[in-house]
């Protein structure tokens, strides 16, 4: 017997659920997210999920632990309503900085909120550029990881620059920015930097030509601003022509807008993986990644092949 498809959304990226469901040609299921007077969650679906394939899209992005709660009490609600299968579908996967043990009694909040959502009742996983592979790792239901890379690509490939340099800015996103370097025909640098605390990092030095380059930095997550406002001083001391960036997910919290007003950024290009929420600046373009998300969900649905939408 053939399974409803049927999309949920939280209250967290609302317009993205909406343009998924466009893309799909299927309408968002009705479902209240609201809270008590006290601040407690309160969730009621208010249609038949019994035998359905559902797909509940939230990204965990600020307020993190509201949206966490949204999401898990939903899954709880789903599954007691007897859905056959539930993907939480989380283009942004929060609390996860900390996939390691770095230091002594520091917590692995990544693997916790894994738990946490195995717990609550997901059947599997869609989720966007994660801060580290690994992640999926902790999981011990099955998680579709997409990449933001295409999108982010074609509209770089749409400016028609020549004498490009893609740029890590630090160490841990090399494997990323080769990958956009190979596709953009660029050359890549990388910027050793040091983490001395939560949302600060030290410059050393840059490894790689950016003299007389179009640079794009490229990142998975920009929070503060402080690492890639850094960076673009960086470069344009080495004599870097023009540096635009690029990340996945805009978190942008704290002093991230006057930051990046105040650089020498020349554009910042983000996905709509994080509502921007009345967050605008002329340098920042969003790029959708609806389209991928939706059709993800059409080839989780059907059966078919995730990984040949990267080939």
């Amino acid at each position: 017997m053939k399974r409803n498809l049927l999309l949920f959304s939280g209250n967290a990226n609302r317009g993205l659920s909406q343009a998924i469901s466009e893309y799909l040609k299927i309408p968002l299921a009705s479902a209240e997210v609201t809270q008590f007077s006290d601040g407690e969650i309160h969730v009621q679906i208010n249609q038949n999920v019994r035998g359905a394939d559902v797909f509940v899209i939230q990204p965990t992005c600020p307020p993190v632990n509201n949206h966490l709660m949204e999401l898990l009490i939903m899954i709880d609600a789903l599954k007691r309503a007897s859905a056959d299968r539930i993907t939480a579908v989380i283009p942004y996967y929060g609390y996860a900085r900390q996939d390691r043990k770095d230091r002594p009694r520091a917590p692995i909040t990544a693997k916790l909120v894994a738990d946490l959502l195995t717990a609550a009742g997901a059947s599997r996983i869609l989720t966007m550029d994660l801060h580290a592979g690994q992640i999926q790792g902790f999981f011990d239901i099955p998680v579709d990881h997409l990449f933001a890379a295409p999108v982010i690509i074609g509209y770089f490939q749409s400016l028609g620059w020549d004498q490009i340099c893609v740029v890590s800015p630090d160490a841990g996103g090399v494997e990323r920015a080769r990958a956009i370097a190979k596709r953009l025909g660029a050359s890549l640098a990388i910027i050793d930097k040091r983490r001395v605390g939560p949302n600060q990092a030290q410059m050393m030095h840059i490894v790689g030509e950016v003299a007389d380059r179009n640079v794009i930095i490229v990142d998975d997550i920009i929070d503060t601003a402080g690492t890639i406002t850094e960076a673009v001083d960086s470069l344009m001391k080495e004599g870097a022509r023009r540096v635009y960036a690029s990340c996945v997910h805009p978190v942008l919290s704290g002093p991230a807008l006057e930051r990046i007003e105040n650089s020498r950024l020349e554009g910042l290009a983000v996905t709509n993986s994080i509502a921007l929420n009345g967050k605008r600046s002329d340098k920042i373009i969003v790029l959708s990644v609806a389209p991928l998300l939706g059709e993800a969900i059409s080839r989780i649905h059907k059966g078919t092949s995730v990984s040949s939408l990267f080939v």
